[in-house]
């Protein structure tokens, strides 16, 4: 029984990658070209919910912009870590799912600094999946999954070292 047999259950993949700017007015446009010039997708703005007067956001105010990336998430990933010289912190890690955010998107290795949009960063979200999350999320005979399917902060740790030899601090 040396060579025992990994159960397909509970491998780990890559669910999707998001990457979010905040802002409003004039930052938000600047965001969402941004967004788009690196992923050639189409961004979605996201509305606010409530009032916040101290900020000045008001409900229905635009504040942020959001692009979803699940086809060629793990390339995208790459080059997102290549700014932060592969190496992220035990801090940015939660269940399911990391964060970590890029200063200035010149940082990424292939784009050039774009007149228009100036010097600007985001934020990179990372979510993992195990095969069977669908049955908790479906509409029709929709299922609870056990607490061990959850992806914990050292199984998410090896992912990365293994995969995208990513160091930890």
């Amino acid at each position: 029984m040396a060579d025992k047999k990994i159960n397909p259950m509970r491998e780990i993949k890559i669910e999707k990658v998001v990457l979010s700017i905040g802002g409003t007015g004039d930052t938000l446009e600047k965001g969402f070209k941004l967004l788009k010039l690196l992923t050639e997708k189409k961004p979605s703005k996201r509305k606010s919910k409530k009032r916040i007067p101290s900020l000045g956001v008001r409900p229905g105010l635009e504040i942020g912009v959001v692009v979803t990336l699940r086809k060629n998430a793990e390339e995208f990933l790459k080059k997102m870590l290549a700014t932060n010289n592969d190496t992220l912190s035990k801090k940015q890690i939660s269940e399911n799912n990391f964060s970590f955010g890029i200063k200035e998107y010149l940082e990424i290795p292939g784009v050039e600094y774009q007149r228009d949009i100036g010097i600007m960063g985001f934020d990179v979200t990372v979510v993992f999946k195990r095969v069977g999350r669908r049955v908790k999320l479906r509409k029709i005979k929709r299922g609870k999954i056990p607490k061990r399917q959850i992806i914990t902060k050292e199984e998410i740790i090896k992912f990365m070292e293994d995969n995208f030899q990513t160091k930890f601090t």
